[in-house]
């Protein structure tokens, strides 16, 4: 059973740090592209990052290119989205998903985390 799990989410004031973690399991991670995506309140879910299976390609959308770096460890299984500069803009539930081919679409990924939950204060 193929299990993503989101971890790091929180309170946090305008202009600090997050540091958000999805463990995956039960795929061949390594096998796997990783994106992160967001739904904040009263909007529909959004892309935000995204990772090739190599780390190879990356993708970021413009609203955090500069403030949010995604990376991954296959040997962990792990994918991460660092947060910076956070604005009250970026306050949202943040999910992890997974799919063969690394996309900035929503569609096509095939597996999906619960959500971490994103509060920033102003």
């Amino acid at each position: 059973q193929v299990r993503l799990v989101e971890s790091g989410g929180g309170l946090v004031q305008a202009g600090g740090s997050l540091r958000l973690s999805c463990a995956v399991s039960g795929l061949t991670f390594r096998a796997y592209a990783m994106g992160w995506f967001r739904r904040a309140p009263g909007k529909q879910r959004e892309f935000v990052a995204a990772i090739s299976r190599s780390a190879g390609s990356i993708y970021y959308a413009e609203a955090v290119k500069g403030r949010f770096t995604i990376s991954r460890d296959n040997a962990e299984n792990t994918v991460a989205l660092q947060m910076n500069s956070l604005k009250p803009e970026d306050e949202a539930i943040y999910y992890c998903a997974a799919r063969l081919s690394v996309s900035t679409a929503e569609s096509g990924y095939d597996y999906w985390g619960q959500g971490t939950q994103v509060t920033v204060s102003s």
